[in-house]
């Protein structure tokens, strides 16, 4: 539980190598290209503008990794200007501070050892055993033993509270539905004309902010099982549950996990648990009950690290967790649905 608990996921995009397919998949695995001309055209703060310019300035990204205090301490990260977050900028000067929580070095099952330690030898860029080292967006270097933040400098090394050297992989399940008014008829906004979609959203104990539910994926386990074992547990209350109450739980989630589905998101999450030498990655993927039949059959209830949960509108008024709004407004994208009362806003970007 611990490991779900440190490990829940801040969403805020900055890479977008691996934005390039967005893809929808059946539940027989295979995946056809989803509008991927609409997709790459509106000005999405991605990745594409953040490995900088030749001035080496990253504006709109990797903002989250340089913040402080650092998370659950009185940490402050060394100063990194703009122009100097690219590796690539020479800075000899660079002095980061080095920080990893206690909770980090206590060796729990879902930490990596000290790089010094001798009997941890592990391969990075690749699988090692149970452990998926390889990042969503390709190779990234090993300086000194320790992997090096693909998105550049963030005034810290060591891990922080993240368990893993280089990637800590995570997962978000973004389940939808369209607003309906008593007669099942679904409802368009007066502005926009179009359908309302309404996604399910977790008030964190945390921060008290409103958040996609999403957690770590665990060594060895598919990112499919993480999603719905999450959503399960932080929207359901799963952990919860009789043995038959989980049983009929698992009947129904099965019906929404085995839909088509949307996956809106792979790759590098600028986050302020980030360091120079750990960071967040995750896949968030948009499950849509289209008839709401399934999800009539589910009570909200809010689980593990969730404070609150309930059926949310979308639009470009959303205040949400780090940037899970940029998630949603690609959901509301994808699905053709309402998002903004300004039509000019929808290429605008959050």
């Amino acid at each position: 539980m611990a490991e779900r608990i440190l490990g829940k996921t801040l969403a805020t995009v900055s890479l977008s190598v691996a934005l390039a397919s967005v893809t929808v998949r059946s539940s027989g695995g295979c995946s056809i290209p989803a509008c991927r001309n609409s997709f790459l055209s509106c000005g999405f703060h991605l990745y594409s503008n953040s490995m900088s310019s030749s001035s080496g300035a990253q504006e709109n990204s990797h903002n989250k990794a340089r913040t402080s205090p650092y998370p659950g301490s009185k940490v402050q990260r060394s100063q990194v200007p703009n122009e100097k977050v690219g590796w690539f900028v020479e800075w000899q000067d660079y002095n980061p501070v080095e920080y990893t929580a206690v909770s980090v070095l206590a060796g729990p099952r879902w930490a990596d050892p000290q790089i010094s330690e001798s009997n941890f030898s592990p391969r990075f860029n690749e699988k090692d055993g149970h452990v998926e080292r390889k990042s969503q967006n390709g190779l990234y270097e090993i300086e000194n033993g320790r992997p090096r933040n693909p998105a550049g400098r963030t005034g810290l090394i060591g891990r922080g509270l993240l368990g893993r050297w280089g990637p800590n992989h995570a997962a978000d399940p973004i389940i939808t539905r369209w607003k309906r008014d008593k007669s099942g008829n679904k409802i368009t906004h007066p502005a926009s004309g179009k359908n309302i979609l309404q996604f399910v959203a977790i008030k964190r104990k945390d921060c008290g902010e409103w958040a996609i539910p999403g957690g770590m994926v665990d060594p060895g386990e598919k990112i499919s099982a993480t999603l719905k074992r999450e959503f399960g547990e932080e929207a359901l209350n799963s952990l919860q549950k009789s043995s038959a109450e989980k049983r009929e739980l698992e009947k129904q989630l099965h019906k929404l996990f085995s839909q088509e589905h949307l996956v809106i998101y792979k790759g590098y999450v600028d986050d302020p648990r980030n360091t120079d030498n750990a960071w967040m990655e995750t896949e968030a993927v948009n499950y849509h009950d289209e008839t709401g039949e399934i999800m009539d059959n589910l009570t909200l209830e809010a689980g593990d690290d969730a404070g609150k949960v309930k059926w949310v509108d979308i639009s470009h008024r959303l205040q949400l967790y780090a940037s899970h709004s940029q998630f949603i407004k690609l959901v509301a994208e994808k699905r053709d649905a309402h998002w903004s009362e300004d039509s000019d806003a929808d290429c605008r970007g959050l």
